[in-house]
């Protein structure tokens, strides 16, 4: 559940090279490219956007501008968010698909509303979901073991985080193949070339009248659940308001499983491409916790985020002013040669790993403790239920067309 920029990213879409099928598939020869020569590189949006969009690819830059005060969550104060912003729907620009989430608000509103959800992440709220999850993964192999074959992606990795926030937020688990399919379709329509105000209003609203159906059905029958205390905030408390409850719901639904599944996808697909490591794994299983920590360093869920520059501010060689949107490069971060030596080798032994997969600062993911004992709890299955794994279709691997949020349509495999 890290840092997703779920929310609207205007004039990306603009340009076909971002969603070109060989910088989808990789990236980071890319990001080393401009690491070395331009590590704060304006992005060739149009010059009407006034400040400008940059992009960030060294570690040391992405963490402070993520850490840094001086820059806001807020894109809509963003020069080339005003500039696109009548192209994308009023629930995405300012309603609960957009600014009333709490990835989109600055403290002291963060502060508020990310303290009313705290307690359900928990680290003792985290480890009861353990048997939980033990029972659903065990369910999940059984299958798969069965036919001696998979298309993991669909069968385990959206699965296992879709179905364990659906339960903590209180929607029907059975829903997490229909709330699924329109995420993706949501992330996959907001960069898309071509993609009309209408097609993303469509895709947005099926998420929320369905999550505003389910807070109907909360508030005639509450449970110990997150929907449940969210309604209480709002009716009891006025904590939040009607729309801040819907953006709550909506954040966690769509960034409690997007960016896990993709971190399993991803982690994968890295220990299949260097069976050497994954033999390690089986060695040496307690390595595993480092081993997902490289995962997420090595090819990361989230690729990037943004924030918006208030006041004038030099990064680099460059003085930025206010309006700029940056983007915060996370995946090009994590592979700075500055801070992790020899950062294209896949090592599940790699001590010290410093990734920024979790954003940094007052957003960190706070969803990270759930994130890895998913990830860990499927690993763990992994290692201990097969013997033998590979891929079944190295050819045919296809990624999603959003490059900020990194991950594949699909990863079919022989198991046994």
């Amino acid at each position: 559940m890290a840092e997703a920029s779920v929310g609207p990213t205007p004039g990306f879409g603009q340009y076909p090279l971002l969603q070109n099928p060989g910088l989808l598939a990789n990236p980071y020869p890319l990001y080393a490219m401009l690491r070395a020569s331009n590590p704060v590189f304006r992005l060739p949006i149009p010059a009407e956007t006034g400040a400008g969009v940059w992009l960030l690819t060294r570690h040391a830059d992405v963490e402070h501008v993520l850490r840094d005060k001086r820059f806001s969550v807020q894109r809509r104060e963003a020069d080339v968010f005003k500039l696109y912003a009548d192209q994308l729907p009023a629930a995405l620009v300012e309603g609960p698909g957009g600014a009333q989430t709490m990835l989109m608000k600055d403290p002291p509103e963060h502060t508020r509303l990310r303290g009313l959800v705290n307690k359900a992440f928990t680290p003792r709220r985290i480890a009861e979901l353990a048997p939980r999850l033990e029972t659903l993964i065990r369910e999940l192999f059984d299958d798969i073991l069965e036919r001696g074959e998979t298309d993991w992606i669909h069968d385990v990795a959206e699965p296992v985080p879709a179905i364990v926030i659906a339960e903590l937020l209180g929607v029907p688990p059975e829903d997490h193949r229909q709330f699924r399919a329109w995420s993706s379709e949501l992330i996959n329509r907001i960069p898309a070339v071509g993609a009309g105000r209408a097609d993303i209003a469509g895709a947005l609203e099926k998420i929320l009248d369905y999550l505003r159906g389910q807070i109907a059905e909360r508030r005639r029958h509450p449970a110990d659940d997150l929907l449940t205390g969210l309604i209480e905030a709002r009716d009891a408390r006025d904590a939040l308001s009607e729309d801040e409850m819907v953006a709550t719901a909506f954040l966690l639904l769509i960034a409690g499983h997007e960016t896990t599944t993709n971190l399993i996808g991803n982690g994968t697909l890295a220990l299949l491409r260097h069976p050497e490591q994954l033999e390690r794994l089986r060695a040496e299983p307690a390595l595993l916790d480092n081993a997902i920590e490289e995962m997420l360093r090595f090819d990361s869920p989230v690729q990037a985020t943004v924030r918006v520059i208030t006041e004038t501010t030099r990064l680099g060689d460059h003085d930025l002013a206010p309006g700029a949107l940056v983007v915060t490069g996370i995946g090009a971060a994590n592979r700075d040669p500055e801070v992790h030596p020899e950062p294209d080798r896949f090592d599940v032994a790699r001590d010290p790993i410093r990734h920024l997969a979790f954003g940094f600062g007052t957003h960190f993911c706070l969803g990270a403790s759930l994130a890895r004992l998913e990830a860990r709890s499927v690993f763990e299955a992994l290692l201990d239920r097969s013997q033998r794994v590979e891929l079944a279709a190295e050819g045919d691997l296809e990624y999603r067309p959003n490059p900020l949020l990194r991950g594949l349509n699909a990863l079919p495999l022989r198991i046994s």
